[in-house]
């Protein structure tokens, strides 16, 4: 499995970038920057170069760890899926194209669309470092638009990207990356009700168009959970130095709470279920609420069955079972 930590060139080219650079006037701008993501702004108020790090700095080790978490559940489920090109739609500093080259040693071509021009001008400026990534296409312009242009590619990933379009934008932006993903489609979201609810949307558009999912559903029929409760995930990722400053944060370690979908043009065969919360463990059982192939379950290990008991206490929130 691919670890959540950020990639040593890729600290490595964070930090030099943050070379004579203030780190509280880089800690301002990223706590404005999120909390105009948080309000539903987008990347508008990343402007310069200076922005552009800091919101590197803020959100990269996050969303990075979010998307790795799903491509590892994706390569569990499909042990034998080696895509040759990736298309990143919404790309911003290159967070999922440095993810999928972890994951996937076949990659062999990067296509990344954003129309902010300052976090395209870091994510070239970062993956210059990077022996994967080096040769890279990065076009400017709204992704709808660019990827109704772009090359289809085995597999296309939308990271924390369709959060910042309206139903209609979002719908148009979905039937894209669809007829342009050869094999896989890859969306990612925050793990809140509403980004669930955005990819759930997504997800049974694309299933009446004929995709199958491949995770972290174990069926394609319609999600069995019942509001107030929502599908999602965490990952937890460790915080460098840089990381705490600009966050403003002393925790060595964040949990990023994410939603996601991977969708295959082929049905995958025999999914396992998948774990929606982190088990109870108790002295006479474990209990594990978990999205079955017939639905939402809740399974009770009792402790006597030794074999199973020890095999269930490995289990871990987003893990296939």
């Amino acid at each position: 499995m691919t670890s959540p930590d950020l990639p040593a060139e890729l600290r490595a080219a964070l930090n030099a970038r943050l070379e004579g650079l203030s780190r509280s006037d880089a800690a301002s701008r990223a706590a404005i920057i999120s909390q105009t993501y948080r309000e539903g702004g987008g990347s508008s108020t990343i402007r310069t170069e200076t922005d552009a790090l800091a919101y590197a700095l803020a959100r990269m080790p996050a969303t990075y760890a979010a998307v790795v978490a799903s491509l590892n559940a994706l390569s569990e489920i499909r042990p034998d899926f080696a895509p040759t090109s990736v298309l990143d739609v919404g790309a911003g500093p290159g967070t999922a194209s440095w993810a999928a080259a972890e994951a996937f040693s076949s990659l062999q071509s990067f296509t990344l669309l954003d129309a902010n021009e300052a976090l395209r001008t870091l994510a070239l400026d970062l993956t210059r470092r990077s022996d994967r990534l080096r040769r890279i296409t990065y076009e400017l312009g709204q992704a709808r638009t660019y990827a109704a242009h772009a090359d289809a590619a085995d597999l296309v990933i939308a990271s924390y990207v369709i959060n910042e379009l309206n139903d209609a934008e979002r719908d148009a932006l979905t039937d894209v990356m669809w007829e342009k993903a050869r094999d896989t489609l890859l969306v990612v979201e925050p793990g809140t009700p509403a980004g669930y609810a955005r990819i759930i949307a997504l997800r049974a558009r694309l299933i009446a168009a004929g995709a199958h999912v491949a995770a972290p559903c174990p069926h394609d029929v319609d999600c069995p959970l019942v509001a107030p409760d929502w599908c999602h995930f965490s990952q937890r990722l460790q915080r460098s130095r840089a990381h705490k400053q600009v966050k403003g944060a002393d925790a060595p370690f964040e949990d990023e709470r994410f939603a996601y979908v991977a969708l295959s043009r082929a049905r995958v065969e025999n999914r396992p279920s998948r774990v929606l919360a982190q088990p109870d463990v108790g002295k006479v059982e474990i209990a594990a609420k978990l999205c079955t192939p017939e639905g939402v379950a809740v399974a009770r290990v009792p402790r006597r069955a030794k074999a199973d008991y020890a095999s269930a206490r490995r289990w871990r929130w987003g893990d296939a079972v």
